[in-house]
Formats: structure tokens, sequence, C-alpha cells
């Protein structure tokens, strides 16, 4: 089923002795536009300290009580590496963290170099490996996570002009994709929110905050339009894929 990000934003977190949290914003990955974490605030328990939980953790969402339970004891999280949230996570904060909880790492065979191994290897093969980067030092190694709450507000710009910002994305809560981007196109097309997909961007300027796509400012105002009151179906989903794919061939054929 596909859900709103931002629907899921103060979910409890229930720990299998306990509440952990509040879910507070998500991590994603820049090249899949997977959620690879959520970031959620522990409150009083531990004095505000924000944790990351990977999704391969949840055993049980419950939609009706808003909450998502995780296979993990309270002293697991309370035990685990205190990364900085505020800060960038590089791909060594992951490792320690993997280390902790013993999760499979989702980069798979990609080392800290970047480059493919043969063979898959363990989380503790990979920081064994020769030249291996020490886990203290975590100054350029990027793990290419994003924030959903930072690219809130990033503006949206087609061929021709700006569509307008970011307000939310839609998630399919079978695969933790993050399958469109919800544009909120404000005073150009008042009272009106558009789905853009990752598959359309053509560009994304992460210092700049803007998110090029590949069709024209006429092309989004036509397209199937969103009501966030209402659930995506798969007929819906269907005619906006068919309408962009569309779009997007009769550009090339050009």
């Amino acid at each position: 089923m596909k859900r709103s990000v931002k629907s899921l934003v103060g979910f409890t977190i229930g720990a299998t002795d306990g509440e952990i949290g509040k879910v507070k914003e998500f991590y994603f990955d820049d090249k899949t536009w997977t959620i690879r974490y959520l970031i959620v605030d522990t409150g009083s328990w531990l004095s505000g300290r924000k944790v990351l939980i990977s999704p391969e953790a949840v055993i049980m969402p419950n939609w009706e009580l808003n909450t998502f339970f995780v296979n993990l004891t309270m002293d697991q999280v309370k035990q685990s590496p205190d990364i900085d949230t505020e800060k960038s996570v590089s791909r060594q904060h992951e490792i320690e963290l993997y280390k902790h909880y013993t999760w499979g790492s989702y980069w798979g065979n990609m080392g800290l170099s970047g480059m493919a191994s043969s063979f898959p290897i363990s989380v503790e093969e990979e920081v064994q490996k020769d030249n291996e980067v020490p886990l203290n030092d975590t100054s350029d190694y990027d793990s290419n996570l994003r924030s959903t709450a930072n690219i809130k507000g990033y503006n949206i710009k087609a061929s021709d002009g700006e569509i307008g910002d970011v307000v939310d994305f839609i998630f399919d809560d079978s695969s933790w994709k993050l399958v469109f981007m919800v544009v909120d196109t404000g005073s150009w097309f008042p009272g009106r929110k558009v789905l853009i997909s990752p598959e359309w961007v053509k560009e994304i300027n992460w210092y700049t905050s803007t998110v090029t796509v590949n069709c024209t400012v006429d092309q989004v105002k036509n397209s199937p339009e969103y009501q966030p009151s209402e659930e995506i179906s798969e007929s819906y989903e269907a005619n906006l894929q068919n309408y962009y794919g569309k779009v997007i061939d009769d550009k090339e054929d050009s």
C-alpha cells in the first residue's frame, strides 16, 4: 500500500519490553530512494537522544494504533552507538550500528571504497579489509543518506519554469521505497498538489535545494490530479505512470 511519509511522523516505536520513542523523520538512500532508517526521538527516556532504527527491525506495523513494533529490547537501543542525527551519517557510523544490531548491510557487496566485491562480505569482514579506514575516521565516507525532513521545501523546476515545493513523500509500505514526491504548486496553481516520481527527475542539486524534472509546466499541470485525502489506488498510479511515461517518451523522440 502507498502511504504518506508525513502521516508516520509521531508513530510510536514499541520494543519487546517497552516504548522506545516517537518517529521524527526518515533517512533515505538517494541512489535507490529507499528508506534506510527511522529517526526516533526517545524523549525523556534517554534524555532526548535520537536513535536510528532500520526498517529491517520492524516486525509488525499497527496502522490503527500508529505504532511500529520492533524486534529490539530497550537495552539494545540504549547501548547502541550514539550517532548525531543532526550531522551526516557516514558509512563508518552505519557499520558500527549494523555490528551492534547484527543487521544485514543494505549496501550489499559495496565496500568502504564504493567498489563492488567479487563475493558477499559481512559487516565484520568489511571493517577488517586491507587498508580499511578506522571507525573513528568519519571524514570523507558519505553513505548517501538524505533526511526526508530536509528535502521538504526543495524547489521543483520543470524545463520551462518552477512547479512548486516538496511537501511530503509517498512510499510503498512493502518495500519502504519512496515512489513519489508530493509537490505543492503554491501560487502557480492554488490548492493543487501533484505527484512527481524519482524516475522523472533529471537532476537534483543538493546545494541549491532544487529538483529538475524532465517535463514542462503544462505537462505537470495536466497530469492526473492528486487528492491527499484519498488512497492512491492501483488504477490512479497506473494512469500517472502512463501519463508521464508518454510525456518523457515524446520528449526524447522530439
